[in-house]
């Protein structure tokens, strides 16, 4: 079933990232982690359906997407960047992608921590943040989502990785990507959940590194 919802809302977060609220339609529910198909009500772009993750919870009066715009691929992102308040958007029902399986760490790259926003916004809520972390990779300080809402729901248990970036006081600068090393002094113990989103490569080689950690497949929570 799709629902055509105007827009409430929307905020820039970072320099290439919108926050944007929908209205919400009676008895519309969901889990944290889940997503749902989107596409923007105007001519030419009502079929053009893209995945998108609830950034917001089920007992929120609003539906809420945290959404990167890549405005040089001329596709639905580009589009949603152009929207504006009484603007709206066409989504279908929700289906599960992520799901939230017991403490962990979450490794997420880029806009890939969408998926995660609202299980930890959920654990906050409900005091149930216990052990679990965050390590979110990102090329510059300028590209961190939602930096100031993940040090207050984790303190310490947000780590913050750059780069491309000189190191500073803000982040731990890694000159090149998360390998082995920086998982074996970050992490204890490889028997916990893992929570792993972001580009493809960012995934294979997290996933790859972390078998090779001791980590069970059965432990790995990721988009399939």
């Amino acid at each position: 079933m799709s629902h055509k919802l105007d827009i409430q809302d929307i905020d820039e977060i970072t320099h290439n990232v919108r926050r944007i609220r929908l209205t919400k339609p009676e008895g519309y529910e969901f889990t944290p982690g889940q997503a749902t198909e989107v596409a923007v009500d105007r001519d030419g772009w009502r079929d053009e359906k893209r995945p998108f993750t609830f950034t917001s919870l089920s007992s929120d009066p609003w539906l809420e997407f945290v959404i990167k715009i890549y405005p040089d691929h001329e596709g639905v992102t580009e589009q949603i960047g152009q929207l504006a308040k009484g603007d709206a958007l066409i989504i279908g029902d929700p289906w599960g992608t992520i799901e939230y399986k017991g403490e962990g760490t979450f490794l997420a790259g880029g806009a890939g921590v969408t998926p995660f926003i609202a299980i930890l916004r959920d654990l906050h809520n409900k005091g149930k943040i216990g052990k679990n972390q965050l390590i979110f990779s990102n090329k510059t300080d300028q590209d961190i989502i939602l930096k100031e809402e993940f040090e207050a729901i984790l303190g310490d248990q947000f780590i913050n990785v750059i780069t491309q970036e000189k190191p500073s006081d803000n982040h731990i600068f890694l000159d090149g990507v998360i390998d082995k090393e920086f998982l074996k002094s970050h992490i204890e113990d490889f028997t916990q959940a893992f929570y792993v989103c972001g580009p493809e490569p960012f995934n294979d080689s997290i996933m790859d590194t972390l078998k090779a950690l001791g980590a069970s497949p059965d432990s790995l929570v990721f988009e399939e």
